[in-house]
C-alpha cells in the first residue's frame, strides 16, 4: 500500500520503487514508529478527534504488531515502501477501517521527523552510557598507576616524566567533554515535531503539548517548516560521534606504539589481538588499528550529511532520506568501538619497569636538573645551557644523566652536589609536580577524587 497512491493512475516502476523505498533501513526505528503512533492516537482521542473505542482498538492493534515482530511471528518485508506503510497496512488488515484513522492530522513528513528524533535521542543516551562505562575503567587504571612512571612526549620525543595515571587522565578529560556534548545535544533536540504536518500544521485542533509530554519531550517545536526539515540534531550527533572516534583513535595510536617491540610498555590480552598467517611470532594490535581506521568512516557520515543538507530549500525534500543509513552505520560503529576499546584497555598488562626505564633513558629529567641549578642561584638561561652540555656528554657516552659521575657534573658547573641524583630521580621529578592537573601523586589523587564525584553525579 502506498500512503500517497490516490492521485496516481499507473503502477510505480519497480526500479523507482526500489530507489525510493527506505524500509530496508528505516525499519531500524520500528519501535519509535509504534510509540509515536500510540501517542498520536492518544492525543487525538483526548481532543475528541477519535473516540475512546477507536483509540483503544488502534493501540491494541499497534501493540499486537510490535509483539509479533519482536517474537518473529511477523516479518518486516521490502514489499512496503517504508516502516510507516508497513505498520499502517498491517494495522488496517487487523482492525479494519478504524486503522485508516491512524494518520489523521499527521503527515509522513512529521512522522519520520519524530521517528528519527526519538531514535537519535535513544542512541545519544546509549552512547553516553558507553562513554561513562569506559571512563569508569579509565579511572580504575588511574587509581592503580599513580606511581607508574613513564615518559611524557611532545613531538613524539621524550619530554618530561609523568605517570600512567596522568597520561590516562588526559583521555578521561576528553571523554568527559564528549559526554558534555552528548548531554547538550539531548537537551537541544528534545522538542517534538509531531503535529507539524507536511510543513504547515493542520486544521485539526491537535494538542501538541500533550503529544510532546507523552513522548518525553520538553515541548513541541515552534515552527512547522523547521520541524520537518531540521536535521541539525543528527549533524550535531555525528559531529560528537566523530570527536569520540578521534579521541579513541588517538588513544589507539598510543596503544599500538606501546604494544610494539620498541616500546613494550603494555601487553595486549590475547582476546584483543590477532596473529599472522605466515609469521608465527606476531601478535598484532588489530582491534586498536581497526578502531583507528573506522574513525574515517564516521567522519564520512558527518561530511555526507552536511553535504546533503547544504543546498536544500525549505521545507522537506526527499534528499533528507539520506540522513539515515550513514547515521545508523556511524552510531553502530561508534558503539561497537567503545565496547571493544573498553575491553581492550581493561585487560591489557602494564609493564611498569619498561615505562620507568624508558623515562630514564630519554633525558626526561633534564628540566629538573636545570631547576636544581636555578634553586641554587644559577639564572635559568645559564642553567639551560649547562644541562644541554651535560646531555651532549651523556649522549656521547651512551648513558643517562642519572649515571653521569658527579665529577663530570662539577667540571661543567661546580654548583652541583651529591644531592643532584635525588633531585633528578623519576620519583622526585614527578612528586614535586603538585599543582592541580600535574602528575604528582597528591595532585593526581585530588583529580581522581574529582573524577569519582563526576561519575557519581552524572550517571
Amino acid at each position: 500500500m502506498k500512503l500517497w497512491g490516490g492521485r496516481f493512475t499507473k503502477e510505480e516502476n519497480q526500479l523507482v520503487h526500489q530507489f525510493n523505498a527506505s524500509i530496508s533501513f528505516d525499519q531500524k526505528f520500528f519501535h519509535e514508529d509504534i510509540d509515536g503512533s500510540m501517542a498520536h492516537v492518544t492525543m487525538l482521542a483526548a481532543c475528541g478527534i477519535l473516540t475512546d473505542e477507536e483509540r483503544d482498538a488502534i493501540i491494541a492493534g499497534l501493540k499486537s504488531i510490535r509483539e509479533d515482530v519482536d517474537a518473529g511471528r511477523l516479518s518486516i518485508t521490502e514489499n512496503y515502501e517504508d516502516i510507516h506503510s508497513f505498520t499502517e497496512s498491517i494495522l488496517i488488515e487487523r482492525i479494519g477501517d478504524t486503522g485508516k484513522k491512524l494518520h489523521t492530522g499527521r503527515s509522513r513528513n512529521d512522522q519520520v521527523a519524530l521517528d528519527m528524533r526519538l531514535y537519535t535521542r535513544r542512541e545519544v543516551e546509549e552512547t553516553n552510557a558507553l562513554v561513562r562505562e569506559l571512563m569508569v575503567t579509565l579511572l580504575d587504571l588511574m587509581k592503580a598507576h599513580t606511581e607508574t612512571y613513564m615518559p611524557g612526549f611532545t613531538h613524539l620525543q621524550k619530554a618530561q616524566p609523568v605517570t600512567l595515571a596522568h597520561h590516562i587522565g588526559a583521555y578521561f578529560e576528553m571523554f568527559k567533554r564528549d559526554r558534555s556534548r552528548l548531554a547538550d545535544i539531548r537537551t537541544r533536540m528534545n522538542y517534538c515535531p509531531l503535529g507539524a504536518g507536511a510543513l504547515a500544521g493542520t486544521t485539526y485542533p491537535l494538542d501538541r503539548e500533550l503529544t510532546a509530554s507523552l513522548l518525553g519531550f520538553d515541548g513541541p517545536t515552534l515552527n512547522s517548516m523547521d520541524s520537518v526539515s531540521d536535521r541539525d540534531y543528527v549533524i550535531e550527533f555525528l559531529a560528537a560521534l566523530s570527536t569520540i572516534m578521534m579521541h579513541l583513535s588517538r588513544f589507539c595510536e598510543e596503544i599500538i606504539l606501546w604494544n610494539s617491540n620498541e616500546y613494550r610498555f603494555i601487553e595486549l590480552d590475547d582476546a584483543y589481538a590477532t596473529g599472522s598467517s605466515i609469521m608465527p611470532q606476531k601478535k598484532n594490535p588489530d582491534i586498536a588499528e581497526l578502531i583507528r581506521g573506522k574513525t574515517g568512516r564516521v567522519y564520512g557520515a558527518l561530511t555526507a550529511l552536511l553535504t546533503t543538507m547544504k543546498g536544500l530549500p525549505l521545507a522537506y525534500n526527499k534528499d533528507m532520506q539520506e540522513d539515515k543509513e550513514l547515521t545508523f552505520d556511524a552510531i553502530d560503529t561508534v558503539k561497537g568501538c567503545l565496547k571493544l576499546f573498553e575491553g581492550m584497555v581493561s585487560t591489557m598488562q602494564v609493564n611498569k619497569e619498561n615505562m620507568a626505564a624508558s623515562s630514564r633513558r630519554g633525558f626526561t629529567n633534564a628540566t629538573d636538573a636545570a631547576d636544581y641549578l636555578v634553586k641554587n642561584g644559577v639564572p635559568f638561561r645559564d642553567a639551560h645551557g649547562i644541562i644541554g652540555q651535560l646531555v651532549l656528554l651523556c649522549i656521547d657516552r651512551g648513558i643517562a644523566l642519572d649515571d653521569l659521575p658527579l665529577e663530570e657534573y662539577q667540571k661543567i658547573c661546580p654548583v652541583f652536589k651529591e644531592d643532584i641524583y635525588e633531585a633528578i630521580s623519576m620519583e622526585t621529578c614527578v612528586s614535586l609536580r603538585q599543582t592541580i592537573g600535574a602528575p604528582g601523586k597528591e595532585a593526581m589523587e585530588k583529580v581522581i577524587a574529582a573524577g569519582e564525584a563526576y561519575l557519581n553525579d552524572n550517571p
